[in-house]
């Protein structure tokens, strides 16, 4: 038997055959759960593939993000420098679950593109686990763009909301 993780918890040999099968399939994620413990690995550019062990109970609150790592060349760095976009503040799912616009389906949408919007007002819900994560504006400003259609799964740290703070 190859290595282990974590005791007799699970095979080395056995992740990298799910890394491979979700790195050549469509599959954008997979989770898997032996004797209480959880592996999942994901296709993000932003986070790592994969992790082992029990995970650390959520919060709502953003989280610090890993530094990201060093572009390859100086040259990636300049082009998108060259664009003359304005910059907006980035709003980001803090949890892995469906995103909805609204409290309920039959009600109103939390926020509408163009809508002023201040510190503290709730955006979406995030949907984990049958439990319903209010998602906060961390700015006050103006929405530009929502990023994610309502009801669609959305990963830790994928951006949902575009917001102008001039």
């Amino acid at each position: 038997m190859g290595e282990t993780i974590d005791g007799d918890f699970m095979d080395l040999s056995y992740l990298k055959k799910i890394i491979r099968l979700v790195e050549n399939s469509d599959v954008d994620e997979v989770e898997i759960e032996e004797e209480g413990k959880k592996v999942r690995v994901a296709r993000n550019r932003n986070s790592p593939i994969a992790y082992a062990g029990i995970p650390a109970p959520f919060s709502v609150a953003p989280q610090a993000s890993a530094p990201a790592p060093l572009p390859p060349s100086s040259e990636a760095v300049s082009a998108p420098a060259a664009k003359a976009e304005p910059k907006y503040h980035e709003i980001r799912s803090p949890i892995v679950g469906t995103f909805y616009r609204a409290p309920a389906p039959d009600a109103e949408a939390y926020v509408e593109v163009g809508q002023k919007v201040s510190q503290g007002q709730v955006l979406c819900i995030v949907e984990a686990m049958k439990l319903m994560n209010e998602i906060e504006s961390d700015v006050g400003g103006s929405v530009v763009k929502i990023v994610v259609e309502n009801g669609k799964p959305v990963e830790y740290n994928q951006l949902l909301f575009l917001v102008d703070t001039q």
